[in-house]
């Protein structure tokens, strides 16, 4: 009984063999895949038998250029992806989902539903920590160590105190947090967290960390804010000294078909009216980049900001003073 049993395994993992081999490549000679299987060709015919008879839809084609093949399926079994596969399947399929794939955000997550379905248990969890964790807004970004995006996922999913070193000023520094959820912007990648030393919420970009570990000690969770819509309103204007704030005469879609997700938050106010909140060094740079969105708005704050108005407005009337008007 011991070696029937040890016969089953030794032909199921052989099977297994024979369709990792049918993935990596469209065509396979039956002699070749003998070879690499050190089995005859009968068996390899016995084990093609096997497969389709578990749902795979193997093809044998005969004469120059034939072989056998794995066609495409409605129902296949578990996926055969190693660790690094399902990684990066997952990560690709979240650029998708965070919009870096025009139009593919909706397929992107279905995608990933399906594929949290089919693949082993032993995967399965890497893949959902990554679904689970991320949230999104804009579209393709700069690429992140996806070690690091499944660390911080896993944190996420498992409630537990996360620490990474991070850039402040001239300074490394270690930071302790609560991470809650890692955000896709249409430039980077961002950690919503709370800040334990700091006793607040902060946003980490994934880029500039470095030495990410995650710790055993599990934390309770606390109230968390919206966390695209936090993450947005940080990139856009809490991260610079200057911070500014339109009414738009213009549809919310209109204007952010206009302007990246990252450069500004624009807000629903009426059917051709929008709230435009954006963050610059300069007054005059968001101001320009108003002006130039084509469309009537209004200043709503700060009060500097209409002063800025009238002085930008002399300097283009003083420059059009030389130029005759046009018949």
């Amino acid at each position: 009984m011991d070696a029937a049993k040890g016969d089953e395994r030794g032909t199921a993992e052989r099977v297994l063999t024979l369709l990792g081999l049918l993935q990596q490549r469209r065509v396979w000679t039956g002699p070749e895949l003998a070879d690499r299987l050190g089995v005859t060709s009968r068996t390899v015919r016995r084990d093609v038998e096997r497969l389709r008879a578990l749902g795979y839809p193997v093809h044998a084609g005969q004469g120059v250029g034939g072989g056998y093949r794995l066609g495409p399926g409605q129902n296949l079994p578990p996926l055969l992806l190693d660790d690094e596969e399902a990684i990066a399947t997952a990560v690709s399929l979240l650029a998708g989902a965070g919009g870096a794939i025009v139009g593919a955000g909706d397929a992107a997550l279905r995608a990933l539903t399906k594929l949290d379905q089919v693949l082993p248990s032993r995967l399965r969890h890497e893949v959902r920590a990554l679904s689970g964790s991320v949230e999104s807004f804009g579209g393709g970004r700069t690429p992140v160590d996806p070690e690091v995006l499944m660390t911080l996922a896993r944190a996420c999913r498992d409630e537990v105190e996360s620490g990474f070193d991070y850039p402040a000023g001239d300074a490394v520094r270690r930071r302790r947090v609560e991470p809650y959820r890692l955000v896709a912007s249409d430039r980077r990648w961002y950690l919503l967290a709370y800040d334990l030393d700091r006793d607040d919420w902060r946003t980490f970009r994934v880029d500039r960390m470095t030495e990410v570990s995650a710790r055993a000690w599990r934390f309770r969770p606390r109230a968390v804010p919206d966390a695209a819509t936090y993450v947005q309103e940080g990139v856009a204007s809490r991260v610079y000294p200057h911070q500014a704030r339109f009414l738009v005469h213009a549809s919310a879609d209109t204007v952010r078909a206009q302007i990246p997700a990252s450069a500004a938050v624009v807000r629903h106010r009426g059917s051709e009216l929008c709230e435009v909140l954006s963050g610059a060094a300069s007054l005059d740079f968001v101001l320009m980049h108003v002006l130039l969105l084509g469309h009537d708005f209004e200043v709503l704050g700060p009060p500097e900001l209409g002063s800025r108005c009238r002085a930008l407005a002399r300097r283009l009337l003083a420059a059009g003073a030389s130029i005759p008007p046009a018949p």
